[in-house]
């Protein structure tokens, strides 16, 4: 180690652990980035339950979430602050965390003893504290299920807002005397979603987000433009107690939610690409193209929001399904997340915010680095034909198909050559170079319906054979290996070493891109469906889920068509069985293409 490397070591040190108690982070820099100098094994290991200001599971006591907490003790003895990194979870009981779905264990007096995935083993000893809280309801929190609510909870009490408690009930306090109030929020999944809607909140002290497949609208988890899904509550994760209590008020919350399609006021409360004007955090953001769990166009809208605030932000974006980047290139990063943590949380000017701000898979493990997302397109309009065909001109004639809610799009898009009744295939020409499409692609429909009411589905393949990362349910993108690596310290109890894995690659002679689907009753607003009158025709545009894919030279684009889609609706929706008529000359695909190189 040089002197001008050495001098900057001591200098940080000396001065970071000189300050006042809680006005700055203790942390040690090597080589721009903090070091493991504090004792994982001699970590303090405790549980505080937080206060949320609500009851709502209406027992008549303020709801507390269970906040488990690993810290490094030498900065505590001297009186110094560290940040926070979070994940707030529901899952942390019953379903578990990671590849390997771990979950929390305790010893027999109730003290944490495993926290899930490697950030304590990797950020404790470089000066952070780790803090898993139980969403309300779950695991040992009371409460209910308000996600957003249990994580700025503890965010308030981290910052000396809220009151905490030692047990789940008693009356000694307990005050994070130990944090310097700055605070990190990550996850995968639902997870990532309560990092959203707490940077959404604008809350205090939340200084960055790091979402991984993060849900940005929950009206497009269970509808889409109108048509219902199916209603998948929070009671799955509730612990004994809570399960009784909160009937009511996940009763309350389907019936706010309703069944008809509509958006409302429910779902605008939870739409939090409209409130990214309130954003203080920056963002570090991860998605698959290929997620079924949760659609990409939770990531397309609300990354252009970001862009349009001017949220310093950072994503990388795979081709895999509902997948964590630990395990698509854990070495490169963890050492970025390692970086950005630094800078967000340490306030280290490492530059990360000015390197590129996005890394993206095409095919599986060749990643490329780029300045934004979507990169500058043009969009190109494809009319389809009578012919089947889809074309740069618009086509004149009809094309029908009848809804079948027992086939999907899974089905839709086999045999594209073969008329099939419940859905119609319309493909390009070959494509003459590589051509990436990447945004949002959106569908206009001008159709008649046989009855009163008419689910539209529409699919965009890429017809012709590759080498992909296999998606197909319940396939991942990736594999499991029988070898190990560990990503910080470890005791017996959490050894902070997890299963190797590697792309899992295919041989496909289709890829689905995008998907989105539609009520036709809602062609003139989400706000309100209407009854369809039998054989008038009505128009309708609607999106289709974020993508970013290059279609090689050779292969062909397709835009197909069907009813409801049977892979996606809940098969105890009342079957509609339409007949719906298109006007091929109203009709068209909407492609985001980007420019040349």
């Amino acid at each position: 180690m040089g002197l001008k490397t050495l001098t900057a070591t001591v200098v940080a040190t000396l001065l970071l652990t000189a300050a006042p108690a809680v006005a700055s982070p203790a942390f040690v820099l090597r080589e721009g980035v903090s070091e493991p100098v504090f004792s994982y094994e001699k970590a303090i290991r405790e549980t505080a339950w937080v206060e949320t200001g609500q009851d709502l599971d209406r027992d008549g006591q303020a709801d507390r979430v269970a906040a488990d907490i690993i810290r490094p003790a030498e900065p505590a003895a001297r009186g110094q602050g560290v940040p926070v990194i979070m994940d707030v979870s529901p899952y942390f009981e019953k379903v578990g965390r990671g590849n390997e779905r771990q979950p929390k264990t305790y010893l027999p007096d109730g003290t944490p003893s495993q926290f899930p995935l490697f950030y304590d083993n990797y950020f404790v000893p470089r000066g952070y504290a780790v803090v898993l809280v139980d969403v309300g309801g779950t695991n040992r929190s009371s409460g209910c299920f308000d996600d957003v609510a249990s994580g700025n909870g503890v965010v308030n009490w981290l910052n000396g807002r809220a009151r905490a408690f030692r047990t789940p009930f008693g009356p000694e306090r307990v005050r994070a005397e130990w944090a310097n109030g700055s605070v990190g929020a990550i996850g995968k999944s639902q997870d990532g979603a309560t990092a959203i809607g707490m940077a959404a909140s604008g809350i205090e002290g939340l200084k960055t987000i790091v979402p991984i497949a993060g849900v940005s609208s929950y009206y497009e988890v269970h509808n889409s433009h109108g048509a219902y899904f199916g209603w998948a509550g929070g009671p799955g994760f509730y612990n004994e107690r809570a399960g009784k209590l909160c009937r009511p008020f996940e009763e309350d919350n389907a019936r706010r939610a309703g069944t008809d399609g509509n958006f409302n006021d429910y779902w605008r409360g939870l739409d939090y690409v409209a409130k990214t004007g309130k954003v203080r955090a920056s963002v570090f953001a991860s998605m698959g193209f290929h997620d079924l769990n949760v659609n990409p166009i939770q990531f397309g809208p609300w990354w252009e929001a970001l862009n349009a605030y001017g949220v310093p932000r950072k994503a990388w974006l795979h081709q895999a399904a509902h997948v964590d980047p630990f395990d698509l290139d854990r070495s490169l990063f963890v050492k970025t997340l390692h970086r950005w943590f630094d800078r967000w949380l340490l306030g280290v000017r490492n530059g990360v915010e000015t390197e590129p701000a996005i890394r993206i898979e095409h095919t599986p493990d060749r990643w490329t680095d780029e300045r934004r997302w979507p990169p500058a397109t043009q969009t190109r309009v494809l009319w389809p034909a009578v012919s089947g065909g889809l074309g740069n001109r618009p086509s004149s004639g009809t094309a029908s198909m009848t809804d079948d809610p027992a086939r999907g799009a899974s089905q839709w898009v086999e045999n594209p050559s073969q008329p099939s009744p419940e859905r119609l295939v319309f493909t390009g020409e070959p494509m003459r170079t590589d051509t990436r499409v990447a945004g949002t692609a959106t569908v206009t429909v001008t159709a008649r319906s046989g009855k009163s009411a008419a689910r539209i589905g529409a699919v965009l393949v890429d017809y012709g054979p590759a080498t992909a990362r296999n998606t197909k349910f319940p396939a991942l993108g990736i594999k499991n290996l029988t070898t190990r690596s560990c990503w910080g310290a470890g005791t017996a109890a959490d050894t902070g070493c997890f299963l190797d894995t590697v792309a899992d690659p295919t041989t496909v002679d289709k890829r689905i891109v995008a998907t989105g689907w539609a009520d036709l009753g809602h062609h003139r607003s989400l706000w309100r469906g209407e009854p369809l009158v039998p054989g008038k025709a009505y128009t309708m545009t609607f999106r289709l889920s974020s993508l970013d894919h290059v279609v090689p030279a050779g292969h062909r684009l397709a835009l197909v068509l069907g009813g409801t889609d049977g892979d996606m609706f809940d098969p105890a929706l009342p079957a509609l069985g339409s007949r719906v008529t298109f006007d091929l000359g109203a009709t068209s695909l909407s492609v985001p293409v980007a420019a040349r190189n």
